[in-house]
C-alpha cells in the first residue's frame, strides 16, 4: 500500500506492474498532433499534442493484463486531458497515476493512509477533489487530476513519476515509475499510434539537444562539470536517510539541471543505468585501475552506452536528480583499485581543481 501524508495526499495500494504488450492499431481513433508532436520531449509538443480516444469505442482487447473495463477507465483519462489541451506525456502521465493508485479501476474503499480514499486516483475527502460523486465518475476525477497537475511548476523537466508525487503528494516520489512504460503501452495501445514516448526506465524527461564539449588541460584530464561544490567527499549525515555514512565523492552544482556532464579522462564507459538505489550511473574503465563515476542523470541524461569508448572532455551526460538526490546536482567520484577516494586531492594532482 502507498504511504501518504494525511490530509493531503491521495495514493492508494501499489499494485504489481504488469507486463507491456502493445496491441495492434484499434481503427476508430484519432490523434490529434500539433508541430514536433513525436518530439516527447519537446515542451511545445507536449503542449499541443493530445491523443483522443472515445471511452465507448473501446473493443473488448486486452493490453497486457489490462481488460477492457480499465481501458475504458484509461479512455476517460485520456480524453479529460485532451479536453483541457494536455499534450499526449501528460495524458500519459495521469494513465501511469490511475495504474498506480487504483490498478485503472474506479475503487470504492481507500487504505489506512487514507480510508476516505476513493475512484480512480484514490482522491481524499478533504473538499480538493469534489463530492463523492466526482471521485467516483472516472472522467471528472480525471479532470480534476489534471488541473492539480497543470499547476506543477517545470513540470516538463521532470519525471512523470515526480510530476505525479507532486500532484499526488505520495510519499514516495517513485512510487510510479513501474508504471509508465504500461502506461505508454496502453496509451499507444488504444490509439495505434506510436507517440515517441521513451520507455525503459520510467524517468523519461524532457532534455535539451545537442552536446557542448569540455575543456581538457595540458595533463589530458578534464573538469567533469561546473562548480560550486555543494557536498564534499566524506563522512555526513545523509540528508534523505539521516544516517552518517561514507559520501563517496564530491558533488557539483553542475550548472543546474540539464547542465553538460564531461568524461574525466578519456576511457571505456562500463556500466550505464540505474543502480540499487534508483541513481542514474555511468562509469568509465581510464585503465591502471582507475575509474570514475558519475550519479544522478535521468535515464535522458545518460548520453553514452556500456562499450563506447570517450575522450577526456567528451560531454557524457546531462545533470539530473534521479535516486538519493534532493536537487540536480552531479555526485562525482573516483575509484583506484575499486576503492573510492577524494576527488578534489586526486584532480588537483592532475591540474584540475573541482569547484571552480
Amino acid at each position: 500500500m502507498s504511504n501518504r501524508k494525511a490530509g493531503v495526499g491521495i495514493g492508494c495500494a501499489a499494485f504489481v506492474a504488469v507486463p507491456v504488450l502493445i496491441v495492434a492499431p484499434i481503427a476508430g481513433f484519432l490523434l490529434l498532433f500539433g508541430p514536433n508532436a513525436n518530439a516527447s520531449c519537446n515542451p511545445e509538443a507536449g503542449s499541443v499534442s493530445s491523443v483522443t480516444i472515445e471511452p465507448a469505442s473501446v473493443p473488448q482487447n486486452k493490453i497486457g493484463n489490462y481488460g477492457h473495463e480499465q481501458l475504458v477507465n484509461a479512455a476517460y483519462v485520456i480524453q479529460a486531458g485532451k479536453d483541457l489541451g494536455l499534450g499526449v506525456r501528460d495524458q500519459t502521465t495521469g494513465v501511469m497515476t490511475a495504474m498506480g493508485e487504483s490498478g485503472l479501476r474506479v475503487i470504492d474503499y481507500g487504505d489506512a493512509a487514507g480510508p476516505d480514499s476513493r475512484g480512480l486516483f484514490q482522491q481524499r475527502a478533504n473538499g480538493a477533489w469534489g463530492s463523492y460523486a466526482d471521485r467516483m465518475n472516472p472522467y471528472i476525477s480525471a479532470t480534476n487530476y489534471f488541473k492539480a497537475l497543470m499547476k506543477v511548476q517545470d513540470r516538463e523537466s521532470l519525471e512523470p513519476t515526480v510530476i505525479a508525487h507532486r500532484t499526488q503528494r505520495n510519499a514516495d516520489p517513485n512510487h510510479y515509475t513501474r508504471y509508465w512504460d504500461n502506461a505508454v503501452a496502453v496509451v499507444e495501445g488504444l490509439s495505434g499510434i506510436d507517440t515517441g514516448l521513451a520507455t525503459g526506465t520510467g524517468n523519461q524527461v524532457c532534455a535539451s539537444t545537442g552536446t557542448t564539449p569540455g575543456q581538457v588541460s595540458t595533463t589530458g584530464w578534464a573538469v567533469p562539470a561546473k562548480g560550486p561544490i555543494t557536498s564534499p567527499f566524506g563522512y555526513r549525515i545523509h540528508p534523505i536517510t539521516g544516517v552518517r555514512k561514507l559520501h563517496a565523492g564530491t558533488d557539483l552544482s553542475g550548472g543546474g539541471c540539464e547542465g553538460p556532464i564531461w568524461a574525466a579522462q578519456s576511457g571505456v564507459v562500463t556500466f550505464v543505468g540505474f543502480d540499487s538505489g534508483g541513481n542514474g550511473t555511468m562509469t568509465i574503465d581510464h585503465g591502471g585501475g582507475v575509474q570514475t563515476k558519475y550519479l544522478h542523470e535521468y535515464a535522458s541524461g545518460m548520453l553514452v552506452s556500456e562499450g563506447q569508448q570517450v575522450k577526456a572532455g567528451d560531454q557524457i551526460g546531462r545533470v539530473g536528480s534521479s535516486g538519493g538526490s534532493t536537487g540536480c546536482h552531479l555526485h562525482f567520484s573516483v575509484y583506484l583499485n575499486n576503492k573510492p577516494v577524494d576527488p578534489v586531492p586526486f584532480m588537483q594532482g592532475l591540474g584540475i581543481t573541482l569547484g571552480s
